[in-house]
């Protein structure tokens, strides 16, 4: 039945290149034409997996790869899931339970994402309080945990990490006087970037207790503790009044039927000539149900937003949208130095020791890769302020000053792997209280 199942649907969606199936019985059987991209051949492996791929294919290849229940050449998974993508986006049908399975989950959106203050807390414990020597692994040396900003598609990860802090300090407006808010500020990298570097204070808050205290150790070993408070406190509880606020891949975890909250927060906590700078992924496409596999393995309650989805609830809380700017491509080269990095340095973690764990990591960068190149994933920069008047009102000024680029950033609209031409060398992992002072 299952194998009847499986095949009418992958007989329905590759329309376009090839994909061979070894089946648990050992015969296979090809589908797609063979032209207009890859060709894959991947084995699957026993009933329980082919059952899976037939009800939930997302959840199923996800936990088929990571359970060794479905397998393929060491170089395969990601050409496999643009195959999957690309029929999917350019017309590949779907059968009508999978259509209804997925319209299921969109309508339950609002209670998956409700995100109350104690799930909310759980969801990051999920993610973010794993060992801080995983991250140091794969992430830059400042351990920002979201999209760089490459002004040239050669640069190091490093290089485009600081050029991402300075193009956001840019559009936060900063003098020395100012007091900042960072909303879900993750190690401190931001927050101590913005203290050191333009002499402002700021405040830092967080739900996952493994980061806080990395960035209050950071905070001391940079002798910042004067500039630099680390809280763990949920936004929702956060008081007083700021100056400039910026939220940086938090965004993604607040969920739909806490839009409003969030904006009118914003709203509240600036002062009337402050500025919010919110960094979020969105959807540039009508809202859609998120993965199933990146939800229950990776980001619970996560979810990534149509810009749709959003605008509602910034024209309800009276902030000005002074400004709003799509990063396309910027988040799949980011994600090509994670995973080239992960993959140089596995099996250096005790934690990496665990083959399922790495197939889990790999899957998660890999398809967030193709999210990004074959999907319509971006990152949108939402500036936004209580007076019309607070930014200037040409872009100019972000291209100006120390650090800053003449002219507009190039950006290869070719295809989004760096050129670097070299594969990353195998990291140091020493322990914390040696690494704290980055």
């Amino acid at each position: 039945m299952w194998e009847r199942l499986f095949d009418r649907f992958a007989r329905g969606l590759f329309q376009t290149g090839q994909l061979d199936v070894t089946f648990p019985g050992g015969h296979t059987r090809r589908y797609g034409p063979g032209s207009g991209g890859p060709h894959v051949a991947v084995t699957i492996h026993d009933d329980a997996t082919l059952r899976a791929l037939c009800l939930n294919p997302d959840l199923g290849l996800g936990e088929g790869y990571m359970n060794g229940t479905v397998t393929m050449a060491p170089d395969a998974l990601e050409p496999l899931l643009k195959l999957a993508v690309r029929n999917r986006e350019t017309g590949g049908r779907m059968p009508g339970w999978m259509v209804a399975a997925d319209a299921m989950r969109y309508g339950l959106r609002r209670w998956i994402q409700r995100n109350a203050p104690e799930r909310a807390r759980s969801n990051v414990a999920h993610h973010y309080d794993l060992n801080d020597d995983l991250y140091r692994l794969f992430l830059d040396r400042d351990m920002q945990y979201s999209c760089a900003y490459f002004t040239d598609p050669d640069m190091s990860l490093d290089a485009a990490q600081e050029a991402k802090k300075a193009h956001i300090a840019a559009k936060l407006c900063l003098t020395p006087e100012c007091h900042v808010l960072d909303i879900g500020c993750g190690w401190g990298g931001m927050a101590l970037t913005l203290a050191r570097d333009h002499g402002v204070r700021v405040t830092g808050v967080t739900l996952s207790e493994n980061q806080l205290e990395t960035a209050r150790a950071r905070a001391r070993d940079a002798g910042l503790q004067d500039r630099v408070t680390f809280r763990l406190e949920d936004y929702r509880d956060t008081g007083g009044q700021f100056d400039r606020i910026v939220s940086v891949g938090m965004l993604e975890h607040v969920g739909v039927p806490n839009y409003d909250d969030y904006f009118d927060r914003v709203a509240r906590l600036l002062t009337d000539d402050g500025i919010a700078l919110i960094h979020t992924i969105g959807r540039s496409a009508p809202p859609t149900a998120h993965s199933p596999w990146i939800n229950k393995y990776i980001f619970p309650g996560g979810y990534v937003p149509s810009l749709s989805e959003l605008s509602p609830a910034m024209e309800r809380s009276g902030l000005w949208q002074s400004d709003i700017e799509i990063w396309r491509l910027h988040y799949a080269y980011t994600l090509r130095h994670w995973r080239d990095r992960f993959e140089a340095n596995t099996g250096r973690l005790g934690i990496l020791e665990d083959e399922r764990f790495i197939r889990m990591w790999r899957y998660y960068l890999t398809a967030c890769i193709v999210s990004f190149e074959d999907q319509r994933q971006a990152v949108y920069h939402l500036q936004l302020a209580k007076r019309r008047a607070t930014v200037p009102i040409t872009r100019d000024y972000l291209y100006r000053g120390p650090g800053r680029t003449a002219t507009a950033p190039r950006i290869a609209a070719a295809t989004a792997r760096p050129r670097t031409g070299s594969r990353p060398q195998p990291v140091s992992v020493v322990p914390r209280a040696q690494e704290r002072g980055g």
